[in-house]
């Protein structure tokens, strides 16, 4: 009797065994579906082998073999046991993530899918559709923005914030052959000019690395034309026959990097894959890249679970940005898994930023990867901005801003150009405060404050999302004098509007963000020349170019450096060198005010002369100096519940655990005391958690395993608990 071990998205660190039909087909790699404790489930088959621990007359038979997916190639089945492992997860649940949704999608999925993927007008559209629309002012304007986009195609995104009734009409379009599918419109400046030498020399480089694993940082100032290398590199893999992956970190990055690509790869299949796409959709592209047909898969981390059986080139661009790393269900870093692949694969992966991560830096210092270099813009006549340090100080400043930058937002909208207004904070307000007594609005579910929101006349928790109507007198006092302390996007906003009213403002955060293509729209407004001013959050910081921008400026950047987390400056710096390349990217002068109350920090020193590596050299220095990473391994044990005592007693048993174990096992690990959380308390959750710290990777991870057998087998457990290895963050 053939048995097949099947790995199930359970939480459960084991596989199970199933009898294996001969009629079946079954194989490693089989997408299979059977039954546990009566719970239909689908899992993927990780070994196949004649015998079992389990009695042969108890073992439950597999239902069926899932059709309409082939079986998870080697490597794919290689990279979960990698994640199993190194991350401690369950190795059920981490194959879970790298299958597409299948057929059973829900009803709301399907009907998005009528409207996935781009669309372009057809010749009867073009003919039948403008007498009919004489009376609709609003869909003479839909057509309107069909006949004058680029190449005449409206993108998924684009589709996506339509409202529901206009989507509506838009199906009857499609059946009634007015639309049709369509790749999507190449950006008709995106070919850029021919490389330089610079890149000319990176891309020769990457090129000549094929067929074996080869690691490359390939860091470029912002606007030195990375993409364009990317592009390059990416052409050669498929005129030579493979495929070419390219990871970027956030969805709203996808639609202007699928337009580069097809301008730069023309006639080539290129598919984007994202936690974003209807449910059809995303199991469409995910078989368009198993099966071979697809030239370039691009997307965010969960691209990087892709089967690509002609892999031969892996991008990830922005490899620094933090957004790689998953912090929920299955926590990985997207950047150091498409690197295990290339290695797997034996194929080069090429990791782009302007402020690479401390780690990767260690790994180019070592010589395990090999830098190389773009020092210069790309476009002939674009400088980096100039840079200025307002102190705000015993300056004036009105709503947050100085009067330097003021001046400097007045002088872009005499001559037409755009401005960039940063803060990373949304809502008006951070906090609400009495005058009187000192009360400050806070959640009552977590240990955090209410964020003012003006527009709804709300108080939200932007950490469980509570909300509450907006309090006209102070609950502890009675006092109708309460102060929005601080400032947010909206309130940047509304100040803006007050002071230019002609002008022509757009906010870009998660709330004005939060429908669907809403961020495509606005960004399609920008590039067409049609806001004036954007008031932004982080969003805006990454990847994307206006060529009409050519002032930011920066508010609130001293916040981060308060912060008791060790990787906070690096991450302050990296957001500041990446939101200031914003401006002046396409021949025209730029300029980027930081106000500050601390002009002399290195952080800002280092901005000043645009030198991110001696940035990056004095936080090493202090990370070398404390043992931190890149030189050492962290891993933290996270728990949750209802009750802080509940958390204590349960951290300071695996702790106790642990301790026993470094001593049994004589490892080389310190397990530090239990502490709250920086946000102790969640969504009505206390929240604590233990570090652990070793300079050897290898102990670290056979303490990991050892501890984590052990803390499951604690008694009276009573709380919600994860292993974060290399935690980016300790909130």
């Amino acid at each position: 009797m053939g048995i097949a071990r099947v790995a199930l998205p359970v939480a459960a660190h084991a596989e199970f065994d199933y009898w294996a039909p001969s009629g079946l087909g079954i194989a490693v790699g089989s997408v299979v579906r059977v039954h546990l404790a009566r719970r239909a489930l689908v899992g993927v088959v990780v070994a196949l082998s004649d015998t079992s621990e389990v009695e042969t007359a108890r073992l439950q038979p597999v239902t069926e073999v899932v059709a309409e997916l082939p079986p998870l190639p080697d490597d794919l089945l290689a990279v979960a046991r990698f994640i199993a492992g190194y991350y401690q997860e369950p190795l059920g649940q981490v194959l879970a993530q790298m299958l597409p949704p299948l057929e059973n999608a829900p009803v709301s999925q399907r009907r998005a899918e009528a409207l996935a993927g781009p669309l372009a007008l057809t010749a009867a559209g073009m003919r039948e559709l403008p007498p009919r629309l004489r009376r609709s002012p609003r869909l003479a304007e839909l057509f309107d923005r069909w006949r004058t986009a680029a190449g005449g195609v409206l993108t998924e995104l684009e589709l996506q914030a339509l409202p529901p009734r206009l989507r509506t009409t838009l199906r009857a379009w499609l059946q009634a052959g007015w639309l049709e599918p369509a790749a999507a419109a190449p950006d008709p400046a995106a070919g850029g000019p021919e490389l330089n030498a610079d890149q000319q020399r990176a891309a020769a480089a990457i090129i000549a690395a094929g067929g074996r694993f080869a690691p490359f940082l390939l860091q470029g100032v912002t606007g030195s034309g990375k993409t364009a290398v990317y592009l390059a590199a990416a052409a050669a893999v498929i005129a030579g026959g493979a495929q070419a992956l390219v990871l970027v970190p956030e969805i709203n990055l996808t639609p202007q990097f699928e337009r580069r690509v097809l301008a730069a790869l023309p006639g080539r299949r290129v598919v984007t894959l994202h936690s974003g796409l209807a449910a059809g959709a995303r199991r469409r592209r995910w078989l368009a890249a198993a099966t071979g047909v697809a030239d370039v898969v691009l997307g965010t981390r969960l691209a990087g679970f892709a089967p690509l059986p002609r892999l031969g080139l892996i991008v990830v661009d922005e490899e620094h940005d933090p957004s790689y790393k998953q912090q929920d269900v299955v926590r990985y870093h997207g950047r150091d898994v498409a690197i295990w692949r290339a290695r797997l694969r034996a194929v080069p992966v090429v990791l782009g930023t302007a402020t690479p991560a401390l780690e990767t830096l260690r790994h180019v210092q070592d010589g395990r990867y090999v830098r190389l270099n773009l020092p210069q813009r790309a476009v002939a006549d674009a400088r980096l901005p100039t840079l200025a340090l307002a102190p705000d100080r015993g300056e004036a400043v009105h709503d947050g801003m100085g009067a330097r930058l003021l001046a400097a937002i007045e002088a872009r909208l005499a001559r037409g150009e755009q401005s960039l207004v940063f803060i990373n904070r949304r809502g008006y307000s951070p906090s609400l405060l009495c005058a009187s007594c000192g009360w400050q609005a806070g959640c009552p579910r977590c240990s955090a404050r209410l964020v003012v929101h003006r527009d709804a006349f709300e108080l939200r928790c932007h950490h469980c999302g509570h909300r509450e109507r907006l309090a006209r007198a102070c609950p502890q006092c009675g006092n109708v004098d309460l102060l929005p302390m601080g400032h947010g996007t909206q309130r940047l906003e509304r100040a803006l509007a007050e002071r230019f009213p002609a002008a022509r403002i757009a906010r870009v955060d998660r709330d004005s963000t939060r429908r669907e293509g809403a961020f495509a729209a606005i960004r399609e407004q920008v590039h067409a020349g049609d806001i004036d001013i954007m008031v932004g959050t982080q969003m805006l910081a990454k990847g994307h170019d206006f060529p009409r921008l050519t002032l930011v400026g920066v508010l609130g950047a001293d916040n981060a450096l308060y912060s008791a987390d060790f990787r906070a400056t690096e991450r302050l710096g990296a957001l500041l060198f990446q939101v200031a390349g914003r401006a002046g990217r396409a021949g025209l002068p730029g300029e980027v005010i930081v106000q500050t109350s601390f002009p002399e920090h290195p952080l800002f020193r280092a901005l000043l002369h645009h030198d991110y590596d001696d940035l990056a050299a004095a936080l090493m220095d202090e990370r070398r100096v404390a043992g931190l990473p890149p030189f050492s391994r962290l891993a933290l044990l996270t728990a949750e519940a209802p009750q802080r005592e509940t958390v204590d007693g349960f951290l300071a048993a695996a702790q106790q655990a642990g301790l026993l174990l470094r001593r049994d096992l004589r490892l080389a690990v310190e397990v530090f005391s239990p502490v709250a959380a920086a946000l102790a308390r969640r969504a009505g959750q206390e929240r604590g958690q233990v570090l652990v710290r070793s300079d050897e990777r290898a102990a670290l991870q056979r303490f990991l395993a050892a501890w984590r057998e052990a803390i499951a087998a604690l008694p009276g457990r009573r709380v919600r608990w994860a292993l974060d290895v290399d935690p980016m963050g300790f909130a």
